[in-house]
């Protein structure tokens, strides 16, 4: 089991430390916890104290009655600086939440609390957690500050999207909940472990691409991504290496998910073509628009003195085709089909065999209930083998049978064994 240095900045989402605290406990691990002074105005440090059964540093220049030892561990004879032993002897660095201000100090080198200072000697793998408005979270400078601790190796375990602190505001800064920040911080520790798909490169599309109107307006459809998520989380379970092509997806991403981030079919175009060569699987969920505006203006078009507006369509290009007509004998290929009304099967076996493809999975659309930016789906997987229905259920359970799917499709005998394991 690992040793977590644990930091809690500032923010009401410290109250989810405790939960995460609690969790790596469970789960065997050692946990020390670094507070910074304006975190405990959410969560004191007697809280923290009582779950890891180790003392809660505060300040730099206060003593550390265990030494730097992490529970388990003899304490030093000696009475070490409190930043330097306890990052020596750390396995991970986590700050959960990571505030912007927290995020600011450590990607400019600051180093002003005892966090930031265990954070600047620190050597050991760094895992970010952040946790803020909205706003502070879109803003260019939190981007530029997450991009450079990227560049420098940090794990980021993003935000998610929901009800934030302020009343009556909504959107993407949520912490992550505690159980994924606790699987990327095993993750980064163990590695992807061992499965029935261990050994394969997967490539996921999802999210819904947006065709730019104007500088602000745009065509697009109601696709969050959730599906595609499901089946890249799913995938990593199986012990694969999975990258995500995510276009305008919002939700965080899987943890050990390497995410490449689009807006435009163009883009999504581009960015699959990248990653398809070296995939084994292709898991085409994606909503790609068929058609873009031809002449999208640089501006915003304004209403005034408009009595309408029209916009002349192009047809984009059938990436899943494309990509299909430059397959290896080895790849295995799965498409998405959303359709609509009673020849939805029809529609959806011509798309599988004019396109090449070993499997398609279908879901109606006409229904709200299920399908787009919906927690649950039920589905049709179709193959050259005939068809299997997916009965209504979450979209990760939904995942893991299109996936059992694709280890019948590769010759694996992949189900039964995750019949066992799930």
């Amino acid at each position: 089991m690992a040793r977590i240095l644990l930091g809690v900045s500032g923010g009401i989402a410290a109250y989810k430390a405790v939960e995460l605290v609690r969790l790596a406990s469970a789960a065997g691990h050692a946990v020390r916890v670094v507070q910074t002074p304006a975190s405990l105005q959410f969560v004191g440090r007697a809280t923290f104290e009582a779950i890891t059964g180790a003392p809660v540093l505060i300040d730099e220049f206060e003593q550390d009655p265990a030494r730097g030892a992490f529970p388990g561990d003899p304490a030093p004879e000696h009475a070490p600086i409190s930043h330097l032993e306890l990052v020596q002897r750390a396995d991970v660095l986590c700050v959960a939440p990571a505030s912007a201000n927290t995020l600011a100090k450590l990607a400019h080198g600051l180093a002003d609390n005892l966090l930031t200072s265990a954070a600047l000697a620190n050597a050991a793998p760094l895992v970010l957690a952040p946790a803020m408005n909205d706003r502070m979270w879109a803003h260019p400078a939190t981007r530029a500050n997450l991009e450079t601790l990227e560049a420098r190796g940090a794990t980021v375990v993003p935000p998610a999207r929901g009800q934030l602190a302020s009343r009556g505001e909504w959107g993407t800064g949520r912490l992550a909940e505690p159980p994924d920040v606790l699987a990327a911080i095993e993750l980064l520790l163990d590695g992807p472990r061992a499965g029935p798909m261990e050994g394969l490169r997967v490539l996921v599309t999802a999210g819904g691409t947006r065709e730019p109107i104007d500088a602000v307006r745009y065509v697009g459809n109601r696709s969050s991504g959730r599906m595609g998520l499901a089946l890249a989380a799913e995938a990593v379970r199986r012990g694969a290496e999975v990258t995500l092509v995510a276009a305008n997806v919002s939700l965080p991403a899987p943890p050990g998910v390497r995410v490449m981030a689009v807006e435009t079919a163009a883009e999504l175009e581009h960015a699959a073509r990248e990653a398809f060569p070296q995939a084994d699987v292709l898991l085409a969920a994606a909503a790609v628009s068929d058609f873009r505006p031809r002449d999208p203006e640089a501006s915003k078009i304004a209403k005034a003195g408009r009595e309408g507006l029209s916009i002349e369509l192009e047809p984009t290009t059938d990436v899943l085709a494309a990509l299909a007509a430059q397959r290896g004998p080895a790849q295995t290929l799965v498409g998405f089909a959303a359709e609509h009304g009673e020849s939805a099967i029809e529609r959806a076996r011509e798309k599988l065999e004019r396109k090449g493809l070993d499997a398609v999975v279908v879901n109606d659309v006409s229904r709200g209930d299920i399908g787009f930016d919906a927690e649950e789906n039920e589905v049709m997987i179709l193959s050259a083998g005939g068809g299997r229905a997916v009965a209504r259920s979450s979209k990760e359970a939904v995942a893991a049978a299109i996936l059992d799917e694709v280890g019948r499709l590769r010759g694996r005998d992949d189900a039964s064994t995750l019949v066992e394991e799930r």
